[in-house]
């Protein structure tokens, strides 16, 4: 071994020895003696106290197993096995034994040469792991963890195989069947009966062995008196218990016949009835009441399985006795789906959820089956409430577990309500009306119950079903009945937090209830902005109050015109802007004002007053944005603490961000005209632009600005046309590529909005904008440098982008008024674009402009010189770009480029017909060495239908290229 490359091993050598180990591992797994080199390593016990160099060695054994060893001669084949042999014998010596990860890897060494000699080469395999267990405990682990290595490799079904790797592995479990099963079994029978007080830890691997190997094994060699006693001994010994649950759970887990399985799980039952075992008491240590709750949901799913196979045959009789023994183990499952601890509880919750889908196919019930669908609803709802350590304000790990939990019993309460809805609503309206006409009196616990059952029946039994609320009151439903009681009992006032948010989230998911009772509505929106809701001291409640409210005005919004202006000053407080100088604690985060100014939005938008009190109520909303927003921004040019900097920055930014918000109450039908409001944002607006002048955190201020424009675009008509120049002057001063990139959008926008109406100023800035791009377009980038890269490639996709939407949205005079030598130049780019550029999205936009082109201008009385540029540039680029190496005809985006390119001939066709078929067949095509009857065959193609060309045209060029 090379001593100085060794030392690489360490986990502290420096990066040059690590490589230089490296390297000398590859060379001794490509060297025809490296795994001998190692072996020897090995087994001398040179390296005994060093496990990294160990480990080292043992990986490029596994390389050779698994590369050569198969096509290995005799005399390596006996080398290989004294090897194993010697390295078994150290490993079964407590002088030389080793840490653990080094004993798992010796077993997947040994594994890694059975399924390469066993039978043929090998065929004493077992024989002599057998003969060597007489070394001791230390041996028998080895060899029991050689027999865990070997199922992963052969049985495991999680690993994928290939056929020839399936079929070696059937040849392989055959063989052993007939010839050394017996003999396994019985040393696993002899490993735990003589190790099963001095050594538990090796009773438990031999356990896991028999669990691992009874799934493609004789059943009858396991399930027998002399193995099933010692389980159910083991049932009763601390150590071994847990263990032992998980060998039953494998043997009941084996596929079998569905009656003899069921006779299996009967047998099983009575056993660990009469032993008491499955009746685990309170006291009882919690990992194994898991365990035997998980033995339990096995019996369970692999009883109801049975049934299914059975109730698909004639045999009456042992369907029968299959749904009985699955009816008996009901009792069982309620047992531990209500146990205190959630681990046990949820171990059985897949066969309380199966169960119920037997039900479901029943035609109807016995008495014992609905005794047993309200015994499981009683364990469900006592088993969802919260426990006295849940801690609602820092919620951990422990607390996300319980929330998992819950939504697993909400399955199988949605699933109780699909098999009987009376059942359940029946039981929750006796629940919330016990709790909630005496909810002061009861713990937390039990009030947070009856207001989460109340809300989940929302989803349990949709309104599908049947309409919830009715403004009749002799037809007003339970849910109707407990709506009321809820918002009636004052159960908002709890002083527990999770109370009053549940009670929110109840009242948002049934607002159609306002609809029919609107004398609540009152009440309930002074819960949201009093101390229950709004200006709750909790800030989690607070925040998602936040949100509710915006979906509970915005649900009701026709029942509140008489509240509207009672609710703005009531939020009033809550929209002071969070700055960085204000030195109060801010009672929302600036995400959950989003919410509140968007609602306030919604209010004044579709309020009925007038439209100057529309106009004032909105200025009211904006001021403490707009009074505040010059202050803010010299505040931050002047300050020179960058930390304090970037806070004002975020604020303004922020700011913009809410007035942004407060506009998505206008729509189609109440725009901001009829409202009588353009004068609010567009002032607000002017307010804003000032902060396109500042050199200091102009990404951060630009987006604001940009999120802003976007919105008044949406909003206001020709009225946001003169700020348009001034935003576009300030937003295009140093751009990099990003900005550009998030500005052209906006120029997008105003196209598509404006079409002909922006044309005169689009015409006049058109070329400022496209020099500006390919400045920075042509600006030197680190090769190296992804994100700059990356920034360009979006940026150019963008401008072609920009110039499709001029050509689509009827505003090519924009181009066409340029000067000659401009458009030109822009031509090209597209040209280039088209066939230099290798980006599928960006080439297949450029083949579309210029289809759309060519039906503008590509007629004989259209743009001046275009129809020679059409000949001597477009045509050609669709022949040149498919024929570049970058143009895989393979790739799903490559193909629609190619869709548009036969597109963008066809409509050269129409324009220009004949004139064009025989410049192809008499000029072009013959210049690219193309033979007349390709030639006459292409124009055919050209000629026929759309679909057609474009499938020709594919393999046209298929064909070129090869």
């Amino acid at each position: 071994m090379d001593e100085h490359a060794l030392l690489g091993l360490d986990p502290q050598a420096d990066r040059d020895s690590r490589q230089r180990a490296i390297q000398y591992f590859e060379q001794l797994k490509v060297s025809l003696d490296g795994w001998k080199v190692c072996a020897a390593a090995l087994t001398s016990g040179t390296y005994y106290s060093n496990d990294h160099v160990k480990f080292f060695c043992y990986q490029v054994i596994e390389n050779y197993l698994k590369t050569r060893y198969l096509t290995a001669s005799p005399v390596e084949l006996q080398e290989m096995k004294a090897s194993l042999v010697t390295i078994f014998r150290l490993q079964s010596q407590e002088s030389t034994q080793d840490k653990s990860f080094i004993r798992n890897k010796v077993a997947q060494i040994y594994s890694l040469a059975f399924i390469a000699d066993y039978p043929h080469r090998w065929a004493t395999f077992f024989t002599d792991l057998l003969q060597s267990l007489h070394l001791g405990s230390l041996a028998v682990e080895m060899y029991l963890k050689i027999l865990l290595a070997i199922d992963s490799e052969v049985v495991d079904r999680e690993i994928v195989h290939t056929q020839q790797e399936t079929e070696r592995n059937t040849m392989i479990k055959d063989t052993m069947r007939e010839h050394c099963i017996g003999q396994l079994v019985n040393s696993w029978f002899q490993i735990i009966t003589t190790y099963e007080t001095s050594n538990p830890e090796v009773t438990c691997i031999c356990q896991d062995v028999i669990g691992k190997y009874v799934s493609w094994i004789d059943i009858n060699l396991i399930a027998n008196d002399r193995f099933v006693s010692i389980l159910m001994r083991f049932l009763k010994m601390p150590l071994l218990r847990e263990s032992a649950c998980d060998c039953i759970h494998e043997i009941i887990s084996k596929g079998m016949d569905p009656m003899t399985k069921t006779k299996l799980i009967e047998s099983f039952t009575s056993i660990l009835e009469n032993t008491g075992v499955i009746h685990p008491t309170e006291d009882e240590e919690g990992d194994f009441v898991a365990k035997m709750s998980r033995l339990v949901n096995c019996m369970g799913l692999q009883l109801i399985q049975s049934w299914q196979k059975l109730s698909k045959t004639t045999e009456t009789e042992n369907t029968a006795l299959a749904l009985q023994a699955l009816e008996n183990k009901v009792s069982l499952m309620f047992r531990f789906l209500g146990d205190e601890d959630d681990d046990v509880s949820g171990a059985i919750t897949t066969f309380a959820h199966d169960y119920i889908n037997v039900l479901k196919q029943m035609t109807s019930f016995s008495q014992k089956q609905r005794q047993n669908m309200e015994g499981l609803l009683l364990v469900v709802v006592k088993k969802m409430k919260y426990d006295e350590s849940y801690n609602f304000e820092q919620e951990g790990e422990e607390e996300a577990m319980f929330q998992e939990y819950r939504k697993q019993l909400k399955v199988i309460f949605n699933n109780l309500a699909q098999l009987d809805s009376q059942l359940i609503v029946g039981a929750v309206h006796n629940l919330v009306a016990s709790t909630l006409q005496n909810w002061k009196a009861m713990e937390y616990q039990d009030v947070e119950l009856a207001v989460t059952l109340l809300y989940m029946l929302g989803e349990a039994i949709p309104s599908s079903q049947g309409q919830h609320f009715s403004g009749n009151q002799s037809k007003a439903t339970a849910l109707q009945e407990m709506m009321r009681l809820m918002v009636t009992s004052g159960v908002s006032h709890h002083a527990h937090p999770s109370i009053p948010l549940q009670f929110f989230e109840t009242v948002v998911r049934y607002d159609k209830f306002f609809h029919v009772e609107t004398l609540h509505i009152a009440e309930v929106l002074m819960a949201f902005l009093d101390e229950r809701g709004l200006h709750n001291k909790s800030p989690h409640v607070r925040s998602r109050v936040a949100y509710l409210f915006s979906r509970f005005v915005k649900g009701i919004k026709v029942h509140i015109q008489s509240y509207i202006e009672e609710i703005l000053k009531r939020i009033h407080d809550l929209l002071v802007l969070n700055t960085p100088d204000n030195g109060i604690q801010h009672s929302l985060t600036s995400d959950d004002q989003m919410f509140l100014y968007e609602t306030a939005g919604v209010l004044v938008v579709f309020s009925q007053f007038a439209p100057e009190k529309k106009q004032q109520l909105m200025r009211e909303l904006l001021a403490p944005i707009v009074n505040r927003f010059g202050g803010l921004l010299t505040k931050m040019c002047t300050e020179t603490d960058e930390r304090k900097r970037l806070g004002y920055a975020q604020c303004l930014s922020q700011a913009m961000a809410f007035a942004s918000r407060t506009s998505k109450g206008f729509s189609n039908q109440q725009t901001m005209k009829q409202c009588g409001c353009i004068e609010a944002f567009t002032e607000t607006l002017k307010v804003f632009l000032q902060a396109l002048n500042t050199p200091h955190h102009r990404q951060l201020l630009h987006i604001g600005v940009r999120q802003y424009l976007h919105r008044m675009v949406v909003c206001l008509e020709s009225e946001i046309l003169p700020y348009i120049p001034v935003a576009m002057e300030h937003l295009l001063k140093q751009a990099d590529a990003r900005e550009l990139h998030d500005f052209i959008p906006l120029m997008n926008q105003v196209v598509q909005k404006f079409k002909k109406h922006i044309a005169p100023f689009l015409q006049e800035v058109f070329m400022l904008l496209v020099s500006v791009i390919f400045q920075v377009l042509n600006s030197p980038t680190d090769a190296l440098d992804q994100v700059a890269t990356g920034d360009k490639k979006m940026l150019r996709r963008s401008y072609f982008l920009f110039l499709s939407n001029l050509v689509n949205n009827d505003v090519t005079e924009v181009l066409a008024n340029q000067e000659g030598q401009n458009l030109q130049q822009v031509l090209i780019t597209i040209i280039q674009g088209a066939v230099d550029i290798p980006d599928p999205q960006g080439q297949k936009l450029c083949f579309a402009i210029l289809r759309r082109l060519v039906e503008i201008w590509g007629g004989k009385d259209g743009l001046a010189g275009f129809g020679d540029f059409m000949y001597k540039s477009i045509i050609p680029a669709c022949f040149m770009a498919p024929t570049k190496t970058t143009f895989d005809m393979a790739d799903a985006q490559t193909v629609l480029v190619l869709g548009e390119i036969a597109q963008c001939l066809k409509a050269v066709l129409e324009k220009r017909g004949e004139d064009f078929l025989n410049y192809l067949q008499t000029e072009y095509l013959p210049t690219l060495n193309v033979t007349p009857e390709i030639i006459q065959e292409f124009c055919q193609a050209l000629k026929s239908d759309a679909k057609v060309f474009k499938k020709y045209l594919k393999m046209f060029f298929s064909q070129a290229k090869s």
